[in-house]
């Protein structure tokens, strides 16, 4: 599954069903697994920052009063570890419920073999290596996602977005006058306004939306699992807080952004680049006369 030791760390009660079916995935194999057991929540927790694992697994059956706390708690201390709960049969729906707030996958006790978790394992790396890539993809001034690290991410959401039947939005920007305030007032102000924009186009947007710099002028936001007029309010309520940004900011005078909006369900065809572009075309004639 990986070239290197993975640095996995359970959390499990006993008869460890979990540490059997690991042992038996990586039994004989090369690099093979460093495993780490604990039994207890209060262990977990100073453990994972010892340990610096990779992934977590988490029964649920390790904290008797609210299983949500453990989750809470775990999440909390290494958000951006991929979490996967163990559960009983029973518990369900707690499981369910714990992929919301903070867990990625989950695994019930009975059903736990090396089959099953070499699929959530890999689902888990495969997350994992994509957040380290994409963040190695971004912008230098505004800090968003540069066009390679966008259409990657887009990718895999659409990919996300087609297993679970929803939709995504797309929202194209064009910073006009950008050129025009690098000439008047120089390249500080003109990266000012760059990052004016990328907070602007942030500032509309869901935690769990994805937002990007295509180009020295362009820019765009991936509204997830988002319905088509939903595109809509977002360029309504950018124009709003735009409106509002530019009272203030004299003596540089404002900020002129274009948009072109369009929509995706599981039911269009073509790729991610594909979807990008068609929405993104909108704006190019504009947009030739400013690449450099």
């Amino acid at each position: 599954m990986t070239q290197r030791r993975l640095r996995l760390l359970l959390a499990e009660g006993s008869p460890g069903e979990a540490a059997a079916a690991l042992h038996a995935l990586y039994a004989g194999s090369d690099p093979g697994l460093d495993l780490t057991v604990v039994s207890r929540i209060a262990t977990l927790l100073p453990t994972i920052k010892v340990v610096d694992p990779e992934v977590i697994l988490l029964d649920l059956g390790l904290n008797l009063r609210e299983p949500m706390d453990a989750v809470h708690l775990v999440h909390r201390t290494a958000p951006g570890v991929p979490l996967i709960v163990i559960a009983d049969p029973a518990e369900k729906e707690q499981a369910i419920r714990s992929l919301p707030e903070g867990a990625m996958d989950y695994v019930l006790k009975g059903h736990i073999d090396a089959h099953t978790l070499e699929r959530v394992l890999r689902t888990a790396l495969e997350r994992n290596t994509l957040a380290g890539l994409a963040d190695m993809l971004r912008d230098q001034v505004t800090g968003l996602y540069t066009r390679d690290g966008f259409l990657t991410v887009g990718r895999r959401r659409l990919e996300e977005a087609t297993r679970a039947a929803s939709s995504l939005v797309l929202i194209c920007v064009l910073f006009e006058n950008l050129q025009a305030l690098r000439d008047a007032f120089g390249p500080g102000t003109a990266d000012r306004a760059l990052m004016d924009v990328a907070g602007l186009l942030k500032g509309c947007c869901r935690r769990s939306d994805v937002v990007g710099r295509l180009g020295e002028a362009q820019f765009v936001i991936l509204g997830v699992d988002a319905v088509a007029p939903s595109a809509e309010v977002v360029r309504k309520r950018l124009e709003q807080h735009l409106a509002v940004h530019n009272q203030t900011r004299s003596p540089w005078g404002p900020l002129d952004l274009r948009t072109s909006i369009g929509s995706w369900t599981p039911q269009d065809a073509g790729t991610f680049a594909e979807f990008l572009d068609a929405v993104e075309s909108r704006l190019r004639p504009a947009a030739l006369e400013m690449k450099t």
